[in-house]
Formats: C-alpha cells, structure tokens, sequence
C-alpha cells in the first residue's frame, strides 16, 4: 500500500474492544431515554400533587364554612334560647306564671295556661231595665213628637246594646205598642169628609215621610235589636217592616183613606192626560208608598188600568168619526209617548206592559178595519211615505195588524192593476 493510504482506526480494534464500544454507546443512549422518562414522571407527579393542593385548599375552605355557619346557628340559637327565657321571666299583669316552663321541657309536652284573677260579669243595678226603658221611650216619643232629645244617640245605642247582651231583650215588645198607638192616632186627620182630593193627597204624603223619617232615625237607636234578637226570632219583624206593618194596617187598609188615595190619584192622572200640569214629585212618593207597603197592585193598578180602558174606548171611537186617517195615527203616536213618559216619572215598572197593551187595544186594535179601508188607498196615491212609516209601525205594535195591511195593500195593488189595463 502507499504512503498515502491510511488505514481506519476500527480496522485494528479487536472484537473486545468492538463491544465495549457497543456498550458504551447502548449505555448512553439508555441513560438519555431513562433521563426523558424520570423527567416526565417527575412533571406527572408535580401536577398530581398541584391538584391534590387544590382540592385539599378546596375541601378546608368548605369545612371552615362549615364550621362558621355551625357557630352562627349556634349562636342563633343560644340568642333564641336566652330570647325566649328573658320574654317568659317577664311580668303579666293578668295573673300568668313569670318563670316560662317550656325552656326545659320536651318537644310535644302539653302546659297548661292558668289565669288568675278573671274578673266576674258586671252585674247591672237593680232597677237597670225599667229606667232604661224609661229613657228609650223618653226618646221614641220625642222622635216621634219632632221635638229634641235629651240623650245622645251613642248612648241609646249603649243601652239598647246592653239591654241585648243581659237578656232583656223581650222587653222591647213594649215598643211595639207606643209605635201602634202612634200611628192609630195618626189616622184622624184623614176621615174628615168635606177635605178636598188634593190637600188629602198632600197630608197623605206628609204623614208617610213623617213617618219614614222616624223609623230611620229609631231604627238607628234599635240597630243592635236587629242585627241579634231579630235575627235570632224568625217570628218577630225588625224596626223597619214592624213600622210598614203597622202604616199599611193602620191607615192604609183602612177602607175611606184607601178609597180617598186611590181615587185622588186616578184624579190627578185624568187631569195630566186632559192636558193639565199636575204634581208628579207627589204622585211619585204616593204611588212609592203603595209599593212599599205591597197594596199597589191590588189597591191602585186595577182600578187604574180600567180607568185607562174606558178613557181611550171612548177617545178612540169618537176621534175616529172626528179626524181623518193621519191625524188619527198621530195621535195614537202621542198617547203611547205620554204613557211611556208616567212609566218612566211615577208609575211602577210592572204596570208597562199592561198599560201599553190597553193603549193599543183600544186605538188601534179595535180600529184596524176602518183605519185601512178610510185611510189606506189615499195615502198611497199621494204618496205620503211619513204616513205610511208611521202606519206600518203602529200596525206592527198590534196582533194581526200586518196580516190587515198586507191583505188591504194586495186589494189596492190589484184593483190599481185593473185601472191600468182598462185605460189602455
């Protein structure tokens, strides 16, 4: 070989000396994946112990929360428990023990409440009643009388009140009897028979919202009767009822001051329908006062609604032969707008319908026939559309009064026909 020609190291190493070098690198290159691996278990491990760190913080801040919250409902509770001993060591002027037992008793255990000292129900004197009484009537007689009272209101309620409340309120059927004498010496003003319709009517009213006022104002006094002693005896009427009672009976249903008020209004009613001004405010009151004595339509109704009947039969046959058809069916417009307007300003609401029926029986139903036959045929020659609205609306208020104007109009389309063919 050259000089130039080197020959590698390795070529005179021996087979020894090969695997000690094999070794050495294999043990290096162990060493620095060993180093990798411990180096990574080591962070592993770091970051265990970080969370086990955190929980472990976690877990003592609940238990420190814990255990405050434990110390505040302990301490809640010893402030309840001295709370409830200092409120039970209190005194009680009415009798109850000082010392509290229920501090150291069980849950559930029963303790009687004991009260000392209850005092007795005031007994009232002996002669209680009959003065009170005697000042109660003292007070009826001068609300009746419209004179003044020597004691306040308060103070007669007070004592009817405790009249109730003891027992005595039995007594009070003496009250019965000084409002019936009341009334019955009431009723000789009206039996006077030379006394004139009107200025019966204006007594008559008078005497019953006298009457009215009193019982509102004694009722007042007696309000306690009422609401306990009366509600408790079905039998027995309250103040007010007790004093319609004896009104109706008494003067009402008394058969000269009925007739007299009954025919004085019937009186007053002719006069409004013949065109005069009248009193409706006492017309108004009169007939409020039948209903609310429950005779109106016994007493007034009947004899008013005949008294209606006769009126128009007699109007209703005479303006016929007097007034031609349109004039005729504006009155009948008229009567049933005047009724409607006593309905609504003094009559009693049940009275509208056999009121308005009797109207129009008699201006209308006993008149469909000659209505058409005098009054039918010109109206539609001249083509008067207000009358013939009118008309068909009046007709339309009655029984059979369209079937009437349909056969009448058929009558007059066919004879109205016939004309027209003849002349062509």
């Amino acid at each position: 070989m050259g000089p130039d020609n080197k020959i590698p190291t390795f070529a005179f190493m021996t087979d020894r000396h090969i695997l000690n070098v094999a070794t050495a690198v294999s043990c290096t290159s162990m060493s620095s994946l060993t180093k990798t691996h411990v180096h990574e278990a080591q962070q592993g491990e770091e970051r265990v112990n970080n969370r086990r760190k955190r929980n472990s913080s976690n877990s003592e801040n609940i238990s420190s929360k814990r255990i405050k919250q434990e110390d505040n409902n302990m301490t809640d509770t010893t402030q309840n428990n001295q709370k409830r001993a200092n409120f039970s060591a209190l005194s009680n002027p009415n009798g109850v023990s000082k010392t509290s037992p229920l501090v150291n008793t069980k849950p559930g255990a029963a303790k009687k409440l004991v009260i000392k000292n209850f005092k007795e129900k005031p007994k009232l004197p002996e002669n209680y009643q009959e003065e009170t009484w005697e000042k109660l009537k003292e007070a009826v007689i001068a609300i009746q009388t419209s004179k003044s009272i020597r004691y306040s209101l308060e103070e007669l309620y007070q004592a009817v009140e405790n009249m109730c409340n003891h027992k005595m309120a039995s007594h009070f059927t003496n009250y019965h009897y000084l409002t019936e004498k009341h009334v019955k010496a009431n009723i000789e003003q009206f039996l006077a028979e030379s006394m004139d319709r009107h200025i019966f009517l204006k007594r008559m009213n008078e005497c019953w919202q006298s009457h009215c006022q009193q019982m509102i104002m004694i009722r007042g006094i007696f309000l306690y009767l009422d609401r306990t002693y009366v509600l408790q005896n079905p039998t027995i009427h309250s103040i007010w009822d007790m004093g319609l009672d004896l009104f109706r009976h008494h003067i009402v249903l008394n058969t000269l001051v009925q007739t007299r008020t009954v025919e004085g209004l019937l009186m007053l009613i002719e006069k409004e329908r013949q065109g005069d001004a009248v009193d409706r405010t006492l017309l108004k009151s009169l007939l409020r006062m039948l209903s609310d004595l429950q005779i109106y339509q016994e007493a007034f109704e009947s004899k008013f609604l005949v008294a209606t009947e006769r009126l128009y039969a007699a109007e209703g046959q005479r303006l016929m032969q007097e007034h031609d058809v349109p004039e005729y069916l504006a009155h009948v417009d008229k009567r049933l707008n005047e009724e409607n307007e006593r309905l609504l300003h003094y009559l009693d609401p049940a009275t509208k319908w056999p009121l308005i029926h009797t109207v129009e029986k008699q201006l209308l139903s006993e008149h469909l026939t000659s209505i058409l036959q005098k009054g039918l045929d010109s109206l539609l020659e001249e083509n008067r559309v207000h009358d013939l609205t009118l008309l068909y609306s009046l007709f339309t208020r009655v029984k059979n009064g369209l079937v009437e104007l349909c056969l009448n109009f058929n009558t007059y389309i066919k004879k109205k026909g016939r004309t027209i063919c003849d002349r062509s």
